[in-house]
């Protein structure tokens, strides 16, 4: 068995006790991604020589006997649109082609003190628009478990690192589910923060009221231990949350007696994949034979949800992108005037769908339609809201499938963008909310793709749901499964 099948936690031990190196392990996963990194695509920039450098001064600190940090010397990969200093960071979009931050992203300060090995950023979706990284500006992500199959969106390059072994972990963006459902289509742990749990300080905003960064790792000890180190209150961060941070890792305990699990039935809709459907089901009952109690409940304007979303979120893109204008910010192409230089550089610059979403955000916004359109969306928001919040006078915690299908093919869903949106039923409403939710693996459909099951929770609760989470995946082997190129087990 290589190191690369191993999560952080057992590497971390490995360390310390001296069995293994930290440059045996980047030199390890570096291999792995020679052979497999052609067919997978999950990288946009590899830093090779300084995550090297990085692994020789973690070895150092080990040889001389100093205590190492958690995710010291253990390399991880970045979302391409989380700031990283002297490093690109393009979005996925060729807009920012050549754009290096002369800063840090506020979770990249953070994690500079546990010394990780960064080996790069990984590909996206153009700027976090799109659930199948498909709408990358440069190339698609595949599936390490069948790579003729999507990774998921718009993480799709961090989850795909995980499960192909290119990273040992890695950071991700979750605006309408962008964390949790490549997670479920990889086969990895995936988990959203509440909303203002984590610093947004440094992640290139895509709908600033909805977006949060999170972690993709094997299983849900490392997300918990990764959590620990990136959130926080920062004062960089007008929305970032002023409140304590426990130590998440005290949360992983296995014990859900007594948990009252909330089921709603507008999550299991018609047109559902069957296999999604019986293995979440199944999933669900081995929560009651640990004891939990499940419930039925209803949320009612999660029908309303993705219409909600698909004006809240392109309203506010279109805002965030007005700065990419070939002037002020970004790539440039040439006019013969101010006007015909502006409608040049978004034309050939920015790719289709955020041209889509800038102009439908912008319609929303317009005057005569403000009222119709954004105005009763951020209402029904409200709704949503409320939907949860009287469903958590009842339950503890919400279960559901995270995606209504397993990862489908590449190009199978890109000229039919309604179907595509509605794959983000089932993550978009937790968004709305600012609720936290994790994906785990649940079991395969029968084609051997990996299925999520999404654990919900109330606000700033998240002990609960990796509680929850880690005692369903210490009954189970599913997150301790490898994808192989081709779609194998390892």
């Amino acid at each position: 068995m290589r190191l690369f099948e191993q999560p952080a936690h057992v590497l971390h031990d490995m360390l310390v006790k001296k069995e293994i190196t930290s440059a045996e392990l980047t030199q390890d996963v570096l291999a792995r991604m020679d052979e497999v990194e052609g067919d997978v695509k999950a990288y946009l920039h590899v830093t090779k020589e300084a995550a090297l450098v990085q692994a020789k001064a973690a070895d150092e600190k080990i040889a001389r006997g100093d205590a190492i940090a958690f995710l010291e010397g253990i390399p991880c990969a970045i979302k391409d649109n989380i700031c990283t200093k002297g490093v690109p960071t393009t979005c996925a979009s060729k807009i920012l082609e050549h754009f290096v931050p002369p800063y840090d992203a506020t979770v990249m300060t953070k994690l500079e003190k546990e010394h990780p090995v960064m080996l790069g950023k990984t590909n996206m979706d153009e700027f976090a628009m799109g659930g199948s990284t498909e709408n990358s500006g440069f190339y698609p992500t595949h599936n390490p478990w069948d790579t003729d199959c999507v990774p998921g969106g718009s993480s799709g390059g961090s989850a795909a690192a995980v499960a192909a072994g290119t990273a040992i972990w890695a950071l991700g963006s979750d605006t309408g589910g962008s964390i949790r459902q490549p997670a479920s289509f990889c086969g990895v742990v995936g988990m959203k923060p509440t909303y203002g749990r984590v610093s947004r300080y440094g992640l290139v905003a895509y709908a600033s009221s909805l977006d949060q960064i999170g972690p993709i790792a094997r299983d849900v000890t490392d997300c918990a231990h990764i959590l620990n180190v990136i959130a926080g209150h920062d004062e960089m961060d007008s929305t970032s949350a002023d409140a304590a941070v426990p130590d998440f890792t005290k949360a992983l305990k296995e014990d859900v007696k007594g948990l009252k699990i909330g089921l709603p039935k507008e999550y299991f809709v018609k047109g559902m994949d069957a296999d999604v459907e019986k293995t979440v089901r199944a999933a669900i009952d081995k929560f009651k034979e640990l004891g939990a109690e499940v419930v039925e409940i209803s949320l009612p304007h999660t029908d309303y949800a993705i219409s909600t979303y698909y004006l809240i979120a392109p309203a506010e893109a279109a805002t965030n992108l007005e700065r990419y204008d070939g002037i002020s910010y970004g790539e440039r192409v040439n006019g013969a005037d101010v006007v015909e230089l502006m409608t040049n550089t978004r034309s050939e610059k920015f790719g289709e769908e955020v041209k889509r979403r800038i102009m439908i955000g912008n319609y929303a916004l317009s005057a005569g339609y403000y009222d119709a359109y954004y105005l009763k969306a951020l209402k029904v928001r409200t709704l949503v809201q409320q939907d949860f919040t009287e469903a958590f006078e009842k339950v503890d915690v919400i279960m559901a499938p995270t995606a209504p299908t397993p990862a489908f093919r590449i190009g199978e869903l890109v000229s039919d963008p309604l179907q595509m949106y509605l794959q983000d039923i089932c993550t978009v409403p937790l968004n709305l909310a600012g609720l936290p939710g994790i994906s785990v693996p649940c079991g395969f459909s029968s084609k051997g793709m990996p299925i999520g099951l999404q654990i919900i929770g109330k606000a700033l609760d998240e002990e609960t749901i990796l509680r929850a989470a880690y005692t369903y995946e210490q009954t189970q082997d599913f997150h301790t499964k490898m994808a192989s190129i081709g779609g194998k087990n390892a």
